[in-house]
């Protein structure tokens, strides 16, 4: 297993290992995790958990993940992967923001399904990085 270590001028925390970039930065006491590029998406609660452990010794508080970085099954409901991925972070209590362009999907289920998490304050599926970060550092 490889693994890269570096900070950049922001005080993130660059993590390469194997074929994934994990990034850590501290915003108002909250430690943010990113899964910032990987060569296959997620696709279980287990490669979520293995995500989890590649931010060790860090526990972080939430976690950015990005539409490319979840399997198209994630997005069908009817597969219940999101469900698994989702509730396991939140057993976990990490909070969690999806980035990306959730308006191309046509189905009214997972449109209710995203509006319902963004109601709460533990799951949200945002457009942009900025909007995720700005979500999961607030209380």
């Amino acid at each position: 297993m490889g693994t890269r270590a570096g900070v950049d001028r922001k005080g993130r925390q660059a993590v390469q290992v194997d074929t994934a970039q994990v990034e850590t930065q501290q915003v108002h006491g909250v430690l943010i995790g990113e899964l910032v590029t990987s060569d296959e998406p997620l696709n279980s609660s287990q490669e979520v958990l293995d995500l989890l452990g590649s931010f060790y010794p860090e526990h972080v508080d939430a976690l950015i993940l990005h539409e490319a970085n979840l399997a198209p099954e994630f997005f069908q409901l009817r597969t219940r992967l999101a469900g698994e991925i989702l509730q396991k972070l939140v057993n976990y209590r990490v909070k969690v923001a999806i980035v990306g362009d959730f308006q191309k999907y046509q189905s009214k289920a997972l449109a209710d399904f995203i509006y319902e998490c963004n109601q709460g304050r533990q799951i949200f599926f945002v457009p942009t990085r900025e909007e995720a970060i700005t979500r999961l550092a607030s209380g």
